[in-house]
């Protein structure tokens, strides 16, 4: 063992949300707080995107992904932070973390950890696209960081799948690159990128194909053909490159295998009002908790996260055994936090957070067995965000279970 260090909080996951929650923990007056990274330089997400707009909900002002991790980490070194990277966590108890570092392993022995490891994009092999495998074929994040980091155009005209929000982000990073795209085949009748952002492949030229499935990739070496189908036909586009974006999936590997409670529909661990763990000392925020969200989302959780720790630290917290489940029910995809906390406030996750499973019309209802607690008319796409906020439930004595439902229309 290289040696053990003893740290009143260890932050796992140097992105915007393990940034945020370190940074706000040494202003709220936490003695001594550890962020680990596993790459050279932290950031996350963000460092691979020469584009803006990030910054403005927490240094109002547009800033390109690059600079605005580069805020986040001086900030969070202005504020006392110890960040150690290429630091790669092995395994999290409930008062310490073991990493492998360049000069061997490493014990961390702390009172309080918060897992931030964010989420990666699903690779081709999980999403059983068949074919050949050429050279050529990549994801979102490989994109920016051989355009960002490396300085290199990995293919010149590829296909892009899927019209997420990053997907976007693929496109501008296409184009600052001088790559052009052939097109870009979305499975839904639909984008799934907010509006306005899903106008800019129609404002630079790319056409999307809507309910279209890859059925083969073909090429000597490198990708030449992607062949599709839609509408009841086969299609062939002839590329250089097949770019996989979006079809997030939180990063909860380290969670799984340290015995935490994972929830099946987000695939993060299971977390109540206050991004507490099924284990007591630790706590989750940011994309971990669901895919996918935002930079500026994640940075803000993430900084109410780490109020809740400082509470819990001083003694303020209430038991989890407090708090009641929350299921998921018909139409639902996912909900976060799993658990809510009757009449406590502030809470570091102040709302429901909910996902569709597809487009729908109808009543959304939140239920204690056959009553009905509370209730919304929407008409909502999957993939966008519905908030229920907590503090305007009215929880019923002695409930333990409440189911979310959506009764379409």
């Amino acid at each position: 063992m290289a040696g053990v260090t003893r740290s009143e909080v260890v932050v796992v996951g140097g992105g915007p949300a393990g940034l945020s929650a370190a940074t706000e923990l040494k202003r709220l007056g936490v003695g001594s707080v550890v962020l680990l990274e596993r790459d050279a330089v932290v950031g996350g997400i963000p460092r691979h995107c020469g584009h803006s707009p990030f910054g403005m909900r927490e240094f109002h002002r547009i800033l390109s992904g690059t600079r605005y991790a580069a805020r986040l980490e001086a900030a969070a070194r202005d504020a006392g932070v110890t960040i150690l990277t290429r630091h790669s966590v092995l395994s999290v108890g409930e008062d310490r973390v073991v990493a492998a570092s360049p000069d061997g392993p490493r014990e961390f022995h702390t009172g309080r950890i918060v897992l931030a490891t964010g989420t990666r994009e699903k690779p081709r092999s999980a999403r059983l696209v068949s074919g050949e495998r050429p050279i050529g074929i990549l994801n979102t994040a490989a994109l920016q960081s051989y355009v960002h980091i490396e300085g290199l155009a990995p293919f010149r005209h590829p296909v892009i799948v899927g019209t997420e929000l990053v997907s976007m982000s693929a496109v501008l990073t296409c184009l600052f690159a001088g790559i052009r795209p052939v097109a870009i085949l979305e499975a839904g009748d639909r984008p799934t990128a907010r509006f306005p952002f899903w106008l800019l492949p129609a404002l630079v030229g790319i056409p999307i194909h809507y309910r279209a499935e890859i059925t083969g990739i073909a090429g000597r070496g490198r990708v030449e053909q992607v062949v599709f189908a839609t509408g009841g036909r086969e299609r062939t586009l002839a590329c250089d490159g097949l770019l996989f974006t979006g079809a997030f999936t939180p990063e909860s590997a380290l969670a799984r295998m340290s015995g935490l409670a994972i929830d099946d529909a987000s695939g993060g661990p299971v977390v109540d009002g206050f991004g507490r763990t099924s284990a007591s000392a630790i706590f989750a925020a940011g994309n971990l908790l669901r895919p996918v969200e935002t930079a500026g989302w994640c940075w803000a959780e993430g900084k109410r996260v780490a109020a809740s720790i400082a509470e819990d630290i001083a003694g303020r917290l209430p038991e989890r055994s407090q708090a009641i489940r929350v299921h998921c029910g018909a139409g639902i995809k996912l909900l976060v936090p799993q658990e809510i906390d009757r009449g406590v406030v502030p809470l570091s996750l102040p709302d429901i957070q909910v996902r569709l499973n597809a487009k729908l019309r109808g009543t959304l209802k939140l239920s204690a067995g056959m009553n009905t607690i509370w209730s919304r008319t929407i008409d909502s796409a999957p993939e966008r965000r519905i908030l229920i906020p907590i503090a305007a439930l009215d929880l019923p004595t002695g409930a333990t279970d409440l189911t979310l439902s959506i009764a379409s229309q």
